[in-house]
């Protein structure tokens, strides 16, 4: 494919049932979510440009949303901007990929440590396991996308578990790359990715906070080196 000719009027419909029925307010959001589902499925690239003026044409927006959106698109990591040039489809490679699993272990072990403390204090397991649930619906309906999906919303959970509205801030950054990534890598067996997630939660339930942590950090690291392997990085 040639990404310099990338026209995307032919790979995305116009968005008229989303900007009649969103508040102008919300557009920007609608208009990110779009964009982001097509960065990643795939529909988009790394290394497409995205030039701004056929892009809102294509979503029939106009170009002040879809500035808003790229801001958002850019800190997420799903593109680069530079000044009075289209915007361009990031890609991975193995440094981006160490820095999320490394960022990752930092914030998550210790956000485990501090849930388990609190689950000890009658913190409820509850949105845990249901999450856990919905993660193995979506491998029995054969949805990757619901899966990532999921599956990164297990981890935000964990660390909303621990009521530090800092550490849930942070994760909510890295939630979007979390996404993509599992969806990228959904070939890697989900089914014991789902048995881990179980393993965590029972072992946080009984209140052995050193377990706990030992067992966040495996899990974490134990997909370091299948996603590399997945990617060809």
């Amino acid at each position: 494919m040639n990404h310099g000719a990338f026209d995307p009027i032919a790979l995305l419909p116009p968005m008229d049932d989303v900007t009649k029925s969103v508040p102008r307010g919300a557009l920007p959001g609608a208009i990110y979510d779009r964009i982001r589902h097509a960065i990643i499925t795939g529909v988009y690239p790394a290394g497409m440009r995205l030039n701004e003026q056929r892009l809102a044409e294509a979503l029939e927006v106009s170009r002040v949303p879809l500035r808003e959106s790229f801001h958002r698109l850019e800190r997420d990591g799903f593109i680069s901007q530079e000044p009075r040039r289209s915007a361009v489809v990031t890609g991975w490679d193995r440094r981006r990929v160490d820095e999320l699993f490394d960022t990752r272990i930092g914030i998550e072990v210790e956000a485990v440590q501090i849930a388990t403390q609190r689950i000890a204090q009658g913190r409820s397991t509850r949105e845990l396991e249901l999450m856990i649930a919905h993660s193995r619906e979506a491998i029995h309906r054969g949805d990757p996308l619901g899966v990532a999906e999921a599956s990164t919303e297990f981890h935000q959970l964990l660390v909303a578990a621990t009521g530090n509205e800092l550490m849930i801030s942070f994760m909510d950054q890295l939630a979007p790359r979390m996404i993509w990534l599992f969806y990228l890598t959904s070939e890697r067996d989900s089914e014991q990715a789902c048995a881990e997630h179980d393993e965590l939660v029972e072992v946080m339930a009984s209140g052995n906070t050193s377990l706990a942590r030992s067992v966040a950090h495996a899990h974490i690291e134990s997909g370091r080196a299948p996603s590399l392997a997945a990617m060809q990085l």
